[in-house]
């Protein structure tokens, strides 16, 4: 039998016996966890690769009074491989921006002093909306890789990594604070403007 209490969950009658809740969230997100081998016949998928590279930088406007933060313009160059449709590319680029706005900006999963999700429905959880979406400037570096069809590349994914960073490092050019914990929310970033971070 388990006990959930002051963040720990421990073997019930035998409290010095827990992992904290920070503890088992941690090893949840950890990718790579150790499977038994299996045995058989089969075959194995190719797990190599192509590498890409992309550099983001982003625009933005801090109110300093209320710490809400703009994206005014954006510019992602990424190498694609080939660019075999080069429109849809770029469409999978703005893609991966606006996610990336929004996990930098705007998504945060909150807890409360339980470990009930508050932030568990669409009225709570913030996403960007159209209006939070500024210009972006997709550039298409074409470097082909032997890996990929016709030498293409993941575009995808990829954009949506960097922005965080782009942003983060946008707001400390602009009003120059670093921060360092996404969301970048209008709270976080007044309280750094305060040092309060």
């Amino acid at each position: 039998d388990m006990e959930l209490r002051d963040g720990k969950v421990m073997v019930k009658g035998v409290p010095e016996k827990f992992v904290t809740l920070q503890q088992i969230a941690a090893n949840s997100m950890r990718f790579g966890a150790p499977y038994e081998p299996v045995f058989g016949r089969g075959r194995s998928a190719n797990r190599v690769s192509s590498r890409m590279f992309a550099a983001h930088l982003a625009k933005v406007a801090v109110d300093p009074e209320t710490g809400e933060v703009r994206v005014l313009d954006y510019i992602a160059a990424q190498d694609v491989g080939r660019a075999i449709n080069p429109a849809e590319v770029e469409g999978q680029i703005h893609g991966g921006v606006v996610q990336g706005i929004g996990w930098a900006l705007f998504e945060g999963m909150v807890y409360d002093e339980n470990g009930q999700l508050l932030t568990a429905t669409l009225m709570d959880y913030a996403l960007p909306q159209s209006k939070d979406v500024p210009a972006i400037t997709p550039l298409l570096v074409e470097v082909p890789s032997e890996l990929g069809p016709f030498g293409a590349k993941g575009v995808g994914e990829p954009p949506v990594v960097p922005v965080a960073a782009a942003i983060a490092n946008a707001i400390k050019d602009a009003v120059g604070v670093r921060m360092t914990q996404i969301p970048m929310t209008p709270e976080r970033v007044f309280a750094a403007l305060r040092g309060e971070q």
